[in-house]
Protein backbone atom coordinates (compact mmCIF):
# COMPACT_ATOMS: atom_id res chain seq x y z
CA UNK A 1 0.00 0.00 0.00
CA UNK A 2 2.81 2.45 0.57
CA UNK A 3 4.45 1.85 -2.86
CA UNK A 4 0.89 1.89 -4.86
CA UNK A 5 -1.55 4.46 -3.48
CA UNK A 6 -5.24 4.23 -4.65
CA UNK A 7 -5.86 5.26 -7.85
CA UNK A 8 -8.98 5.39 -9.81
CA UNK A 9 -9.09 5.21 -13.83
CA UNK A 10 -12.02 5.31 -16.51
CA UNK A 11 -11.62 3.64 -20.14
CA UNK A 12 -13.60 4.44 -22.88
CA UNK A 13 -14.12 2.27 -25.39
CA UNK A 14 -14.27 3.84 -29.07
CA UNK A 15 -17.08 2.23 -30.28
CA UNK A 16 -20.24 3.72 -31.85
CA UNK A 17 -19.07 7.31 -30.60
CA UNK A 18 -18.21 10.21 -32.24
CA UNK A 19 -14.32 11.67 -31.89
CA UNK A 20 -16.23 15.03 -30.51
CA UNK A 21 -17.81 13.09 -27.81
CA UNK A 22 -14.83 11.13 -26.99
CA UNK A 23 -12.61 14.33 -26.65
CA UNK A 24 -15.02 15.79 -24.93
CA UNK A 25 -15.49 13.14 -22.20
CA UNK A 26 -12.00 13.18 -21.77
CA UNK A 27 -11.36 16.29 -21.19
CA UNK A 28 -13.91 16.26 -18.38
CA UNK A 29 -12.65 13.18 -17.38
CA UNK A 30 -8.78 14.42 -16.56
CA UNK A 31 -10.25 17.83 -15.17
CA UNK A 32 -12.68 15.94 -12.09
CA UNK A 33 -9.22 14.51 -11.08
CA UNK A 34 -8.87 10.76 -12.18
CA UNK A 35 -5.49 9.32 -12.77
CA UNK A 36 -5.88 7.01 -15.41
CA UNK A 37 -7.75 6.98 -18.93
CA UNK A 38 -7.62 4.26 -21.16
CA UNK A 39 -8.70 3.16 -24.53
CA UNK A 40 -9.11 -0.31 -26.04
CA UNK A 41 -6.89 -1.99 -29.09
CA UNK A 42 -9.80 -3.45 -31.32
CA UNK A 43 -10.54 -2.84 -35.36
CA UNK A 44 -14.21 -4.11 -34.82
CA UNK A 45 -16.38 -3.47 -31.86
CA UNK A 46 -16.93 -5.92 -29.50
CA UNK A 47 -19.23 -5.31 -26.77
CA UNK A 48 -22.32 -5.46 -29.75
CA UNK A 49 -22.91 -8.35 -32.28
CA UNK A 50 -22.32 -6.17 -35.41
CA UNK A 51 -18.53 -6.36 -36.55
CA UNK A 52 -19.45 -3.66 -39.13
CA UNK A 53 -20.17 -0.82 -36.80
CA UNK A 54 -18.34 2.11 -36.26
CA UNK A 55 -14.79 1.63 -33.74
CA UNK A 56 -11.87 4.02 -34.14
CA UNK A 57 -8.16 2.64 -34.28
CA UNK A 58 -7.02 2.63 -30.57
CA UNK A 59 -2.95 3.92 -30.88
CA UNK A 60 -4.52 6.56 -33.65
CA UNK A 61 -6.84 7.66 -31.03
CA UNK A 62 -4.45 7.82 -27.90
CA UNK A 63 -2.11 9.71 -29.77
CA UNK A 64 -4.69 12.56 -30.13
CA UNK A 65 -6.27 11.86 -27.10
CA UNK A 66 -3.15 12.86 -25.08
CA UNK A 67 -2.80 16.11 -26.65
CA UNK A 68 -6.22 16.96 -24.92
CA UNK A 69 -5.27 15.72 -21.44
CA UNK A 70 -3.00 17.07 -19.11
CA UNK A 71 -2.09 14.96 -15.80
CA UNK A 72 -3.99 11.92 -16.01
CA UNK A 73 -2.01 8.50 -16.94
CA UNK A 74 -2.83 6.98 -20.60
CA UNK A 75 -2.84 3.88 -22.00
CA UNK A 76 -4.60 1.20 -23.94
CA UNK A 77 -6.52 -1.86 -21.76
CA UNK A 78 -4.47 -3.89 -23.26
CA UNK A 79 -2.50 -3.55 -26.93
CA UNK A 80 -3.52 -6.85 -28.49
CA UNK A 81 0.43 -8.41 -29.00
CA UNK A 82 -0.52 -10.33 -32.03
CA UNK A 83 -1.44 -6.97 -33.81
CA UNK A 84 2.08 -5.71 -34.58
CA UNK A 85 5.48 -6.98 -34.22
CA UNK A 86 7.11 -5.90 -30.81
CA UNK A 87 9.90 -3.49 -32.58
CA UNK A 88 6.94 -1.71 -33.82
CA UNK A 89 5.21 -1.41 -30.64
CA UNK A 90 8.05 -0.07 -28.38
CA UNK A 91 8.87 2.64 -31.37
CA UNK A 92 5.04 3.73 -30.97
CA UNK A 93 5.04 3.08 -26.70
CA UNK A 94 8.35 6.15 -26.58
CA UNK A 95 6.88 8.39 -29.57
CA UNK A 96 3.61 8.55 -27.75
CA UNK A 97 5.60 8.68 -24.11
CA UNK A 98 7.76 12.28 -25.81
CA UNK A 99 4.13 13.28 -27.13
CA UNK A 100 2.65 12.98 -23.60
CA UNK A 101 4.94 14.30 -21.86
CA UNK A 102 5.97 10.88 -19.77
CA UNK A 103 2.45 10.27 -19.34
CA UNK A 104 2.08 6.69 -20.92
CA UNK A 105 1.61 3.28 -19.54
CA UNK A 106 2.02 0.45 -21.97
CA UNK A 107 -0.70 -2.42 -22.06
CA UNK A 108 -0.14 -5.57 -23.63
CA UNK A 109 -2.04 -9.00 -24.02
CA UNK A 110 -1.82 -12.08 -26.00
CA UNK A 111 -4.77 -11.42 -27.80
CA UNK A 112 -7.84 -12.87 -27.49
CA UNK A 113 -10.55 -11.72 -30.52
CA UNK A 114 -10.53 -14.59 -33.18
CA UNK A 115 -13.07 -13.35 -35.24
CA UNK A 116 -11.05 -9.72 -35.41
CA UNK A 117 -8.07 -11.87 -36.52
CA UNK A 118 -9.58 -14.20 -39.43
CA UNK A 119 -11.19 -11.09 -41.12
CA UNK A 120 -8.28 -8.99 -40.97
CA UNK A 121 -5.48 -11.45 -41.66
CA UNK A 122 -3.57 -11.44 -38.00
CA UNK A 123 -1.84 -14.82 -37.36
CA UNK A 124 -4.15 -15.83 -34.14
CA UNK A 125 -1.65 -18.52 -33.51
CA UNK A 126 -2.43 -21.11 -30.46
CA UNK A 127 -3.00 -20.41 -27.36
CA UNK A 128 0.56 -21.48 -26.76
CA UNK A 129 2.12 -19.94 -29.44
CA UNK A 130 0.16 -16.46 -28.27
CA UNK A 131 1.67 -17.30 -24.86
CA UNK A 132 5.62 -17.79 -26.43
CA UNK A 133 5.33 -14.78 -28.71
CA UNK A 134 3.57 -12.54 -25.26
CA UNK A 135 7.12 -13.44 -23.67
CA UNK A 136 9.28 -12.71 -25.97
CA UNK A 137 7.78 -9.26 -26.95
CA UNK A 138 8.10 -8.16 -23.55
CA UNK A 139 11.82 -8.93 -23.71
CA UNK A 140 12.40 -7.18 -26.47
CA UNK A 141 9.82 -4.21 -25.93
CA UNK A 142 11.36 -3.63 -22.43
CA UNK A 143 15.08 -3.78 -23.79
CA UNK A 144 14.50 -1.52 -26.57
CA UNK A 145 12.87 1.12 -23.95
CA UNK A 146 15.77 0.66 -22.05
CA UNK A 147 19.10 -0.39 -23.80
CA UNK A 148 21.20 1.11 -26.16
CA UNK A 149 20.56 -2.14 -28.85
CA UNK A 150 18.14 -5.07 -28.34
CA UNK A 151 19.03 -8.62 -29.90
CA UNK A 152 16.40 -11.63 -29.29
CA UNK A 153 16.16 -14.50 -31.66
CA UNK A 154 12.99 -16.03 -30.49
CA UNK A 155 10.41 -18.79 -31.72
CA UNK A 156 8.32 -15.79 -33.05
CA UNK A 157 9.79 -12.86 -33.18
CA UNK A 158 14.27 -11.90 -34.47
CA UNK A 159 15.80 -8.97 -33.61
CA UNK A 160 19.51 -7.67 -34.21
CA UNK A 161 20.52 -4.88 -32.87
CA UNK A 162 17.50 -3.02 -32.94
CA UNK A 163 17.53 0.25 -31.97
CA UNK A 164 14.75 2.27 -30.04
CA UNK A 165 15.75 6.51 -30.27
CA UNK A 166 14.51 9.00 -28.89
CA UNK A 167 13.78 6.69 -25.30
CA UNK A 168 10.38 7.25 -23.73
CA UNK A 169 10.95 10.65 -21.02
CA UNK A 170 10.16 8.02 -18.55
CA UNK A 171 13.38 6.39 -17.20
CA UNK A 172 11.05 2.90 -16.63
CA UNK A 173 8.04 3.05 -18.95
CA UNK A 174 5.53 0.91 -17.12
CA UNK A 175 4.34 -2.05 -19.03
CA UNK A 176 0.86 -3.45 -18.06
CA UNK A 177 -0.07 -7.21 -19.01
CA UNK A 178 -3.52 -7.96 -19.01
CA UNK A 179 -5.40 -11.55 -18.30
CA UNK A 180 -5.74 -14.44 -16.23
CA UNK A 181 -4.32 -17.79 -17.37
CA UNK A 182 -2.61 -18.98 -14.35
CA UNK A 183 -0.10 -21.09 -15.00
CA UNK A 184 1.35 -19.36 -18.22
CA UNK A 185 -0.04 -15.61 -18.68
CA UNK A 186 0.44 -15.20 -14.56
CA UNK A 187 4.29 -16.10 -14.55
CA UNK A 188 4.97 -13.85 -17.72
CA UNK A 189 3.27 -11.59 -15.28
CA UNK A 190 5.77 -12.26 -12.43
CA UNK A 191 8.48 -12.09 -14.85
CA UNK A 192 7.50 -8.68 -16.52
CA UNK A 193 5.23 -6.64 -15.65
CA UNK A 194 4.90 -3.44 -13.76
CA UNK A 195 1.19 -3.48 -13.58
CA UNK A 196 -1.05 -6.28 -14.20
CA UNK A 197 -4.84 -5.53 -14.94
CA UNK A 198 -7.83 -8.16 -14.23
CA UNK A 199 -11.35 -7.87 -15.04
CA UNK A 200 -15.19 -8.38 -13.37
CA UNK A 201 -13.64 -9.84 -10.73
CA UNK A 202 -15.02 -9.79 -7.03
CA UNK A 203 -12.58 -9.49 -3.86
CA UNK A 204 -12.12 -13.51 -3.15
CA UNK A 205 -10.62 -13.66 -6.39
CA UNK A 206 -8.26 -11.00 -6.79
CA UNK A 207 -7.11 -12.47 -3.65
CA UNK A 208 -6.81 -16.05 -5.14
CA UNK A 209 -5.00 -14.70 -8.41
CA UNK A 210 -2.84 -12.22 -6.48
CA UNK A 211 -1.29 -15.25 -4.69
CA UNK A 212 -0.65 -17.49 -7.92
CA UNK A 213 1.38 -14.53 -9.02
CA UNK A 214 2.98 -14.50 -5.70
CA UNK A 215 3.76 -18.03 -6.11
CA UNK A 216 5.23 -17.69 -9.55
CA UNK A 217 7.00 -14.72 -8.43
CA UNK A 218 8.88 -16.94 -5.70
CA UNK A 219 9.73 -19.23 -8.67
CA UNK A 220 11.40 -16.61 -10.90
CA UNK A 221 12.62 -14.54 -8.08
CA UNK A 222 11.00 -11.37 -7.90
CA UNK A 223 8.92 -10.03 -5.24
CA UNK A 224 5.65 -9.03 -6.94
CA UNK A 225 4.85 -6.29 -4.28
CA UNK A 226 6.46 -4.30 -6.88
CA UNK A 227 3.33 -4.95 -9.48
CA UNK A 228 1.15 -2.36 -9.30
CA UNK A 229 -2.58 -4.67 -9.16
CA UNK A 230 -5.29 -3.09 -11.19
CA UNK A 231 -8.99 -3.62 -11.71
CA UNK A 232 -11.52 -2.85 -14.43
CA UNK A 233 -15.10 -2.76 -13.31
CA UNK A 234 -18.24 -1.67 -13.70
CA UNK A 235 -19.19 1.45 -11.83
CA UNK A 236 -23.04 2.39 -11.06
CA UNK A 237 -23.00 4.94 -7.78
CA UNK A 238 -26.02 6.48 -6.18
CA UNK A 239 -27.70 5.49 -9.33
CA UNK A 240 -31.58 5.12 -9.05
CA UNK A 241 -32.49 0.84 -8.34
CA UNK A 242 -33.98 0.38 -12.01
CA UNK A 243 -30.42 1.15 -13.25
CA UNK A 244 -28.75 -0.93 -10.60
CA UNK A 245 -30.58 -3.67 -11.63
CA UNK A 246 -30.28 -3.50 -15.17
CA UNK A 247 -26.43 -3.19 -15.16
CA UNK A 248 -26.57 -5.92 -12.50
CA UNK A 249 -28.23 -8.04 -15.12
CA UNK A 250 -25.66 -6.75 -18.23
CA UNK A 251 -22.60 -7.78 -15.67
CA UNK A 252 -23.97 -10.76 -14.83
CA UNK A 253 -24.71 -11.82 -18.58
CA UNK A 254 -21.18 -10.77 -19.26
CA UNK A 255 -19.44 -13.08 -16.50
CA UNK A 256 -22.13 -15.64 -16.64
CA UNK A 257 -23.50 -15.49 -12.87
CA UNK A 258 -26.70 -14.05 -11.28
CA UNK A 259 -27.54 -10.12 -11.32
CA UNK A 260 -26.60 -10.63 -7.41
CA UNK A 261 -23.61 -12.56 -7.49
CA UNK A 262 -22.53 -9.33 -10.35
CA UNK A 263 -23.07 -6.84 -8.04
CA UNK A 264 -20.24 -8.53 -6.15
CA UNK A 265 -17.79 -7.68 -9.14
CA UNK A 266 -18.80 -3.94 -9.23
CA UNK A 267 -18.86 -0.40 -7.81
CA UNK A 268 -22.10 0.11 -7.47
CA UNK A 269 -24.81 1.77 -4.80
CA UNK A 270 -24.39 4.48 -2.40
CA UNK A 271 -21.24 5.88 -0.97
CA UNK A 272 -20.63 3.84 2.08
CA UNK A 273 -21.39 0.79 -0.30
CA UNK A 274 -18.86 1.68 -2.60
CA UNK A 275 -16.07 2.90 0.21
CA UNK A 276 -16.49 -0.67 1.50
CA UNK A 277 -16.38 -2.92 -1.83
CA UNK A 278 -13.86 -0.07 -2.43
CA UNK A 279 -12.03 -1.63 0.97
CA UNK A 280 -12.53 -5.33 0.27
CA UNK A 281 -10.52 -5.07 -2.65
CA UNK A 282 -7.67 -3.03 -1.08
CA UNK A 283 -7.46 -5.52 0.96
CA UNK A 284 -7.42 -7.90 -1.61
CA UNK A 285 -4.68 -6.13 -2.62
CA UNK A 286 -6.02 -4.27 -5.60
CA UNK A 287 -5.07 -0.57 -5.62
CA UNK A 288 -6.01 0.95 -8.99
CA UNK A 289 -9.85 0.94 -9.94
CA UNK A 290 -10.69 1.93 -13.60
CA UNK A 291 -14.46 2.38 -14.51
CA UNK A 292 -15.56 1.19 -17.76
CA UNK A 293 -17.46 4.01 -19.76
CA UNK A 294 -19.57 3.21 -22.51
CA UNK A 295 -22.43 6.20 -22.94
CA UNK A 296 -25.33 3.26 -23.84
CA UNK A 297 -24.87 1.59 -20.54
CA UNK A 298 -22.51 3.99 -17.92
CA UNK A 299 -23.89 7.50 -17.16
CA UNK A 300 -21.48 10.32 -17.54
CA UNK A 301 -23.06 11.56 -14.22
CA UNK A 302 -22.19 8.93 -12.16
CA UNK A 303 -18.31 9.37 -13.11
CA UNK A 304 -18.31 12.82 -12.22
CA UNK A 305 -20.18 12.50 -8.96
CA UNK A 306 -17.87 9.71 -8.09
CA UNK A 307 -15.08 11.79 -8.81
CA UNK A 308 -16.51 14.72 -6.38
CA UNK A 309 -17.66 12.70 -3.48
CA UNK A 310 -14.85 9.55 -3.14
CA UNK A 311 -11.41 10.84 -5.33
CA UNK A 312 -11.06 13.54 -2.43
CA UNK A 313 -10.82 11.19 0.45
CA UNK A 314 -7.87 9.29 -1.30
CA UNK A 315 -6.29 11.71 -3.26
CA UNK A 316 -5.62 13.56 0.73
CA UNK A 317 -4.07 10.38 1.72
Amino acid sequence: MDKHPIRFGVQTGQQNIEWEQLRSFWGKVDGWGYDSLWVFDHFYPIFVPDPAGPCLEGWTLLSALSQNTKRARIGALVNGNTYRHPSLTAKMAATLDVMSGGRLNLGLGAGWFEAEHRSLGFDFKTVGGRLQALDESCQIIKGMLTQEKTTLKGKHYNVVDAVCNPKPIQKSLPLMIGGHGEKVLLKIVAKYADMWNMGNADAAEMKRLIGVIERHGDTVGRNTDEIEKTLMLTLCYKAPKQREETLSSIVGMMTQTTPQLARERMIIGSKQECLDKIEAYTNAGVTHFIFMYNPMLTAEEDIQAFAEDILPQFNSR
